[in-house]
Protein backbone atom coordinates (compact mmCIF):
# COMPACT_ATOMS: atom_id res chain seq x y z
CA UNK A 1 0.00 0.00 0.00
CA UNK A 2 1.19 3.20 -0.59
CA UNK A 3 1.51 5.90 2.31
CA UNK A 4 -0.56 8.42 0.63
CA UNK A 5 -3.46 5.90 0.19
CA UNK A 6 -3.20 4.81 3.88
CA UNK A 7 -3.69 8.69 4.58
CA UNK A 8 -6.75 9.44 3.16
CA UNK A 9 -7.92 6.16 4.70
CA UNK A 10 -7.24 7.43 7.77
CA UNK A 11 -8.97 11.04 6.94
CA UNK A 12 -11.70 9.03 5.90
CA UNK A 13 -12.12 7.09 8.88
CA UNK A 14 -11.85 10.18 11.18
CA UNK A 15 -14.95 11.97 9.66
CA UNK A 16 -17.04 8.76 9.74
CA UNK A 17 -16.07 8.10 13.47
CA UNK A 18 -17.41 11.66 14.34
CA UNK A 19 -20.64 11.12 12.23
CA UNK A 20 -20.88 7.68 14.48
CA UNK A 21 -20.18 9.89 17.93
CA UNK A 22 -17.19 7.82 18.30
CA UNK A 23 -13.96 9.15 20.39
CA UNK A 24 -10.82 7.64 19.80
CA UNK A 25 -7.62 8.94 22.25
CA UNK A 26 -5.85 11.59 22.00
CA UNK A 27 -2.48 9.83 20.80
CA UNK A 28 -4.45 8.71 17.61
CA UNK A 29 -4.10 11.93 16.21
CA UNK A 30 -0.37 12.61 17.36
CA UNK A 31 1.80 12.99 14.44
CA UNK A 32 5.74 12.01 14.04
CA UNK A 33 7.36 14.62 15.83
CA UNK A 34 4.77 14.18 18.66
CA UNK A 35 6.17 10.82 19.05
CA UNK A 36 9.66 11.71 18.42
CA UNK A 37 9.08 13.51 21.94
CA UNK A 38 7.64 11.08 23.70
CA UNK A 39 9.91 8.37 26.16
CA UNK A 40 9.15 5.51 28.50
CA UNK A 41 5.16 6.84 29.30
CA UNK A 42 4.36 5.20 25.95
CA UNK A 43 5.96 2.17 26.76
CA UNK A 44 2.17 0.06 27.09
CA UNK A 45 1.59 1.74 23.62
CA UNK A 46 4.00 0.46 22.25
CA UNK A 47 4.17 -3.35 23.72
CA UNK A 48 0.53 -3.64 23.51
CA UNK A 49 0.14 -2.24 19.96
CA UNK A 50 -2.28 0.14 20.50
CA UNK A 51 -3.20 2.62 17.69
CA UNK A 52 -3.66 2.57 14.16
CA UNK A 53 -3.92 -0.85 11.74
CA UNK A 54 -4.45 -0.72 7.93
CA UNK A 55 -4.00 -3.47 5.54
CA UNK A 56 -4.76 -4.82 2.32
CA UNK A 57 -3.53 -8.73 3.38
CA UNK A 58 -1.17 -8.48 0.79
CA UNK A 59 -3.81 -7.81 -1.78
CA UNK A 60 -2.93 -4.52 -3.76
CA UNK A 61 -6.81 -3.45 -3.80
CA UNK A 62 -7.78 -2.02 -0.37
CA UNK A 63 -10.69 -1.56 -1.14
CA UNK A 64 -12.01 -5.01 -2.16
CA UNK A 65 -10.01 -7.09 0.37
CA UNK A 66 -8.92 -4.70 3.51
CA UNK A 67 -9.90 -3.28 7.05
CA UNK A 68 -8.95 -0.96 8.76
CA UNK A 69 -8.63 -1.35 12.73
CA UNK A 70 -7.40 1.03 15.70
CA UNK A 71 -6.45 -0.97 19.01
CA UNK A 72 -7.68 1.27 21.81
CA UNK A 73 -7.02 -1.09 24.90
CA UNK A 74 -4.55 -4.55 24.99
CA UNK A 75 -2.93 -6.59 27.41
CA UNK A 76 0.32 -7.86 26.57
CA UNK A 77 0.12 -11.44 24.94
CA UNK A 78 3.49 -12.35 25.63
CA UNK A 79 4.03 -11.28 29.46
CA UNK A 80 0.88 -11.55 30.45
CA UNK A 81 1.94 -10.50 34.61
CA UNK A 82 3.89 -6.73 32.95
CA UNK A 83 0.03 -5.07 32.52
CA UNK A 84 -3.56 -5.73 34.25
CA UNK A 85 -5.52 -6.22 31.46
CA UNK A 86 -6.99 -9.23 30.70
CA UNK A 87 -9.02 -7.73 27.53
CA UNK A 88 -8.29 -5.77 24.00
CA UNK A 89 -10.75 -3.29 22.27
CA UNK A 90 -10.67 -2.53 18.90
CA UNK A 91 -12.47 -0.50 16.35
CA UNK A 92 -13.21 -1.73 13.22
CA UNK A 93 -14.16 -0.10 9.94
CA UNK A 94 -15.60 -2.25 7.34
CA UNK A 95 -17.14 -1.11 3.53
CA UNK A 96 -19.56 -2.60 1.60
CA UNK A 97 -18.41 -5.45 0.48
CA UNK A 98 -14.95 -5.46 1.45
CA UNK A 99 -14.13 -8.80 2.68
CA UNK A 100 -11.83 -9.70 5.42
CA UNK A 101 -10.05 -13.03 4.53
CA UNK A 102 -11.07 -16.39 5.84
CA UNK A 103 -9.23 -16.41 9.11
CA UNK A 104 -9.11 -17.89 13.11
CA UNK A 105 -7.44 -17.83 16.23
CA UNK A 106 -5.76 -20.04 18.42
CA UNK A 107 -5.62 -18.13 21.04
CA UNK A 108 -7.80 -14.96 21.02
CA UNK A 109 -12.32 -15.12 21.65
CA UNK A 110 -14.00 -12.27 20.74
CA UNK A 111 -17.17 -10.23 20.41
CA UNK A 112 -17.70 -8.57 17.03
CA UNK A 113 -20.32 -5.55 17.34
CA UNK A 114 -22.25 -3.52 15.10
CA UNK A 115 -21.92 -0.48 16.44
CA UNK A 116 -23.86 1.49 13.87
CA UNK A 117 -23.74 1.86 10.05
CA UNK A 118 -24.77 -0.90 8.11
CA UNK A 119 -25.20 -4.77 7.87
CA UNK A 120 -22.11 -7.12 9.05
CA UNK A 121 -22.59 -10.16 6.83
CA UNK A 122 -19.79 -12.82 8.54
CA UNK A 123 -19.34 -16.52 7.34
CA UNK A 124 -18.58 -19.05 9.88
CA UNK A 125 -17.44 -22.67 9.87
CA UNK A 126 -15.42 -24.87 12.42
CA UNK A 127 -12.14 -25.30 12.34
CA UNK A 128 -10.45 -29.11 12.31
CA UNK A 129 -7.29 -30.19 14.07
CA UNK A 130 -5.52 -29.53 10.61
CA UNK A 131 -6.83 -26.09 10.55
CA UNK A 132 -8.83 -27.33 7.52
CA UNK A 133 -12.79 -26.49 7.27
CA UNK A 134 -15.02 -28.77 9.20
CA UNK A 135 -18.32 -29.47 7.55
CA UNK A 136 -19.77 -29.66 10.92
CA UNK A 137 -22.65 -27.42 11.99
CA UNK A 138 -21.84 -24.21 13.96
CA UNK A 139 -23.14 -23.14 17.15
CA UNK A 140 -22.48 -19.97 18.50
CA UNK A 141 -23.98 -17.10 20.60
CA UNK A 142 -25.40 -13.85 19.33
CA UNK A 143 -26.26 -11.42 22.27
CA UNK A 144 -26.37 -14.31 24.51
CA UNK A 145 -28.73 -16.06 22.26
CA UNK A 146 -27.67 -19.72 21.09
CA UNK A 147 -28.01 -20.13 17.09
CA UNK A 148 -27.09 -23.14 14.50
CA UNK A 149 -25.88 -22.55 11.12
CA UNK A 150 -24.59 -25.09 8.94
CA UNK A 151 -21.15 -24.67 8.04
CA UNK A 152 -20.28 -21.96 5.66
CA UNK A 153 -23.21 -20.11 7.00
CA UNK A 154 -23.95 -16.26 7.04
CA UNK A 155 -24.44 -14.30 10.10
CA UNK A 156 -25.89 -11.25 9.64
CA UNK A 157 -25.44 -8.41 12.23
CA UNK A 158 -27.41 -5.00 12.12
CA UNK A 159 -26.86 -2.23 14.29
CA UNK A 160 -26.73 -3.03 17.82
CA UNK A 161 -25.99 -7.00 17.20
CA UNK A 162 -22.73 -9.04 18.34
CA UNK A 163 -21.64 -12.53 17.88
CA UNK A 164 -19.33 -14.23 19.92
CA UNK A 165 -16.79 -16.55 18.34
CA UNK A 166 -14.53 -18.96 20.25
CA UNK A 167 -10.79 -19.18 19.36
CA UNK A 168 -10.76 -21.82 16.11
CA UNK A 169 -14.32 -20.48 14.10
CA UNK A 170 -13.23 -19.73 11.02
CA UNK A 171 -14.45 -16.81 9.91
CA UNK A 172 -14.82 -13.84 7.20
CA UNK A 173 -17.12 -10.95 7.33
CA UNK A 174 -17.94 -7.79 4.85
CA UNK A 175 -20.33 -5.00 4.75
CA UNK A 176 -23.71 -5.88 3.11
CA UNK A 177 -24.33 -4.33 -0.73
CA UNK A 178 -26.48 -1.52 -0.38
CA UNK A 179 -26.12 -0.58 3.02
CA UNK A 180 -23.14 1.82 3.62
CA UNK A 181 -20.22 1.19 5.37
CA UNK A 182 -19.50 -0.33 9.69
CA UNK A 183 -18.44 0.82 12.78
CA UNK A 184 -17.80 -2.85 14.55
CA UNK A 185 -16.23 -3.21 18.13
CA UNK A 186 -14.40 -5.84 18.98
CA UNK A 187 -14.27 -7.25 22.52
CA UNK A 188 -11.49 -9.85 22.79
CA UNK A 189 -9.11 -12.07 24.98
CA UNK A 190 -5.45 -9.99 24.69
CA UNK A 191 -4.69 -10.40 21.36
CA UNK A 192 -1.51 -10.42 19.26
CA UNK A 193 -1.99 -10.24 15.53
CA UNK A 194 1.61 -11.03 14.45
CA UNK A 195 0.97 -14.86 15.88
CA UNK A 196 -2.13 -15.39 16.63
CA UNK A 197 -4.17 -15.25 13.01
CA UNK A 198 -4.38 -18.31 10.62
CA UNK A 199 -5.22 -17.62 7.50
CA UNK A 200 -7.22 -20.24 5.33
CA UNK A 201 -5.59 -19.44 2.17
CA UNK A 202 -1.98 -17.58 2.31
CA UNK A 203 -2.22 -13.84 3.31
CA UNK A 204 -0.06 -11.17 4.49
CA UNK A 205 -1.33 -9.72 7.94
CA UNK A 206 0.73 -6.32 7.41
CA UNK A 207 1.04 -4.42 4.70
CA UNK A 208 3.56 -3.45 2.68
CA UNK A 209 3.73 0.16 2.66
CA UNK A 210 5.23 2.39 0.07
CA UNK A 211 6.64 5.43 1.93
CA UNK A 212 5.40 7.93 -1.09
CA UNK A 213 4.65 10.91 1.58
CA UNK A 214 4.94 11.68 5.30
CA UNK A 215 2.76 9.40 7.55
CA UNK A 216 -0.62 10.98 8.76
CA UNK A 217 -0.47 9.31 11.76
CA UNK A 218 1.76 6.13 12.64
CA UNK A 219 0.44 2.63 12.30
CA UNK A 220 1.57 0.45 15.28
CA UNK A 221 3.27 -1.43 12.74
CA UNK A 222 5.33 1.99 12.01
CA UNK A 223 6.45 2.26 15.95
CA UNK A 224 9.91 0.53 15.38
CA UNK A 225 10.20 1.47 11.54
CA UNK A 226 10.95 5.44 12.94
CA UNK A 227 12.55 4.46 16.08
CA UNK A 228 9.63 5.33 18.46
CA UNK A 229 11.07 4.31 22.01
CA UNK A 230 13.90 2.18 21.06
Amino acid sequence: MKRSEINVIMRNTVEFIKEQKFYLPQFAYWRLEDWKRKGSEIQEIIECQLGWDITDFGSGDFNTTGLLMFTIRNGNFQDSSKYAKTYCEKLLITEEEQITPLHHHYSKREDIINRGGGILQIKIYKCDEEDELSEDPVVVSIDGVKKNYEAGGIVELHPGDSIYLPSNIYHKFWGKKGYGKILVGEISTVNDDYIDNKFYEERKRFSTIEEDEEPLYLLYDDYKKFGIFD
